[in-house]
């Protein structure tokens, strides 16, 4: 009987073990060729665009990451070749925005001048600005973005979190470099938005353990790595002081500033609101209700002089114009309102008297360009046949925002772990990319944030455009973004 019953036992495990290896998700993987005239040369390349399997300590699958790698032809010896893992932010976000907008081989061609990029059909092109010429990429989309998506028993919220995020996407990395054998390649994390914040967590899953992966370098592009310096809740002001010269550029861009005052130089103006939101704002604001009236006057003028608001609002408001309020007040006049992503952008307000903008007219004018170009791509070029929605943004829901580095800290702070890799990996180099007219990641706020104490300062390059957060929309600041990564690439700072 016990003989029997242990039989039976060994069958039904031999049987469950067989239903679950023939459940198991095969990769899809779709392969092709092409070339692209990257800063002026020819590229031919190899294209493998598909799904890498995650598994569990106990080796069950766990989620399918979709990425799309290009791999140049005629390379003497791969470990002389980087390779640039490549990704957006959201959190939520799949990476075409990067993929299409800057770094691949082909890219979506945007009417100059902010505005809405309308319905298809849309100009695809061949994309010159593209960095192939100088390293292999691998664009990446994290589970809930994109096509990837988690298997098995795992579900998105095993995915959805600061450290989460980081432990699958270090994972992911691991095992692109072991299929590829490209262990002993310089490797470059190219993140944008929360892919900045991604690269901090990165980096310590990458480089705060034994089992180390060396980053050569990484390009944050539209910083935020603490959050302090980019939130005005009710209580952080500095949060106000990270965003006013922000505020400044967009008022100088829409004609709501003096420009003959600063002889029509913007690099001027912001000097001297970078110096006065120190010397001055910071210093008001956290004296509160004591500041003395006839100083709390001056200081109310000369914000108005900086960001374009009237004085009364900016009285009324207690010196603190949040986001959103800005957005709508700088044009109301007009019925019109400023972009978050990139405030050269303006929207139509139905609501003359709303305290927020109806949307960001800075994200609807161009997201179907970017989504329809990447999946005509997809099928068209690729010759990927997935058929399943595509997520572009969005579909990642409750995400778990606690680092575990310091209990469970009110504002989120990454910053730490990029300067402990750069103090302990002597080749890592940062590049900080900010678009003067981006208000969801100012540009102050990534400076004061690299102001604190423990980075390695000269190995550290700010660079700066006329545009927003998506500074490569704008050909000229595109041109010039593209060169400064590829500097970075090369070693030429």
């Amino acid at each position: 009987m016990i003989r029997a019953l242990t039989g039976a036992l060994a069958a039904l495990s031999l049987t469950t073990a067989a239903l679950a290896q023939e459940e198991a998700h095969e990769p899809r993987i779709y392969e092709t060729r092409g070339q692209v005239e990257a800063n002026g040369e020819t590229i031919r390349y190899r294209a493998i665009a598909g799904e890498t399997i995650l598994h569990d300590s106990d080796g069950a699958q766990t989620a399918a990451i979709f990425s799309t790698t290009y791999l140049a032809d005629g390379v003497r010896d791969p470990r002389t070749r980087p390779v640039a893992f490549v990704f957006n932010g959201g959190p939520g976000s799949a990476s075409l925005w990067l993929h299409m907008g800057v770094f691949g081989p082909q890219r979506i061609q945007l009417p100059q001048g902010p505005g809405d990029d309308g319905a298809a059909p849309y100009e695809i092109v061949e994309n010159l600005y593209s960095i192939l010429d100088v390293a292999d990429l691998v664009f990446v989309d994290p589970v809930g973005t994109g096509w990837s998506r988690p298997l098995g028993e795992a579900e998105g919220a095993d995915f959805w979190g600061v450290t989460r995020d980081a432990e699958s996407l270090a994972q992911f990395i691991r095992i692109w470099l072991a299929e590829n054998q490209r262990w002993n390649s310089p490797k470059y994390l190219l993140g944008e938005s929360y892919g900045t914040l991604r690269i901090g967590a990165l980096l310590n899953e990458l480089e705060g353990g034994y089992t180390d992966v060396g980053i050569n370098g990484v390009a944050l592009i539209s910083t935020v790595l603490d959050f302090r310096y980019d939130d005005t809740s009710p209580g952080n002001d500095v949060g106000y002081v990270g965003l006013m010269p922000g505020l400044a550029a967009t008022a100088w861009y829409h004609g709501k500033v003096d420009r003959d005052r600063w002889h029509g130089e913007l690099s001027l103006f912001l000097g001297d609101a970078r110096e006065w939101a120190v010397e001055e704002y910071m210093p008001a604001l956290l004296h509160g209700v004591t500041l003395d009236e006839t100083r709390r006057a001056r200081v109310i003028s000369e914000l108005s002089d900086y960001i374009g608001l009237s004085e009364d609002y900016l009285d009324r408001a207690n010196m603190r114009v949040t986001l959103r309020r800005f957005q709508r007040e700088l044009r109301r006049d007009e019925g019109l309102s400023v972009g978050r992503l990139d405030s050269r952008f303006v929207g139509e307000e139905v609501d003359g008297v709303g305290e927020n903008p109806e949307t960001d007219p800075s994200f609807y004018g161009i997201d179907a360009s970017f989504t329809a170009s990447m999946l005509d791509y997809f099928t068209r070029d690729l010759e990927v046949d997935i058929t399943e929605y595509y997520s572009t943004i969005g579909g990642v829901r409750g995400w778990e925002w606690d680092t575990g580095r310091s209990g469970g800290n009110s504002y989120i702070n990454v910053a730490p772990w990029i300067a402990r890799a750069m103090r302990q990996n002597s080749d890592l180099r940062v590049l900080v990319t900010q678009g003067y007219y981006d208000l969801a990641t100012p540009f102050f706020a990534a400076e004061l944030m690299f102001q604190q104490p423990g980075f390695v300062q000269d190995r550290v390059r700010f660079t700066y455009y006329e545009a927003g957060h998506m500074m490569y929309i704008h050909d000229p600041s595109l041109e010039a973004f593209s060169e400064h990564v590829r500097e970075m690439i090369r070693g030429d700072w």
